[in-house]
């Protein structure tokens, strides 16, 4: 069974940085790719970066050039780098993962369960 696993949010100061891990556990053949979203309570959710394995990335303009997002499949986790965090990023952020079980088969997708980002002073 294929389970995710976010960690890595926190408080963190106006300027300051964190990343976002999304752990996927089971058995998979890698990941495809991977999406991360945000949203504040109230608030419908937003997209903020997107990657296909091996392939290019894309950001929101809000996260262009503060943000990077990759994939590591030796360790079947993706991340979010967040750098020069300013309050309106405050928000839960959840991953959304397209996985292979194995090669050559469908991909599934998975949402990880979420991690509150806050920034402030």
């Amino acid at each position: 069974q294929v389970q995710l696993v976010e960690s890595g949010g926190g408080l963190v100061q106006p300027g300051g940085s964190l990343r976002l891990s999304c752990a996927v556990s089971g058995k998979i053949s890698h990941i495809a790719g991977v999406e991360w979203y945000r949203q504040v309570s109230g608030m419908q959710r937003e997209f903020v970066a997107a990657r296909v394995s091996g392939g290019a990335s894309r950001y929101d303009d809000s996260a262009q050039g503060r943000f990077t997002i990759s994939i590591d499949n030796a360790h079947n986790t993706a991340y979010l780098q967040m750098n020069s965090l300013k309050p309106e990023d405050t928000a839960v952020y959840r991953c959304y993962v397209s996985v292979r079980k194995y090669p050559g088969r469908p991909t599934e997708n998975y949402w990880g369960q979420g991690t509150q980002v806050t920034v402030s002073s």
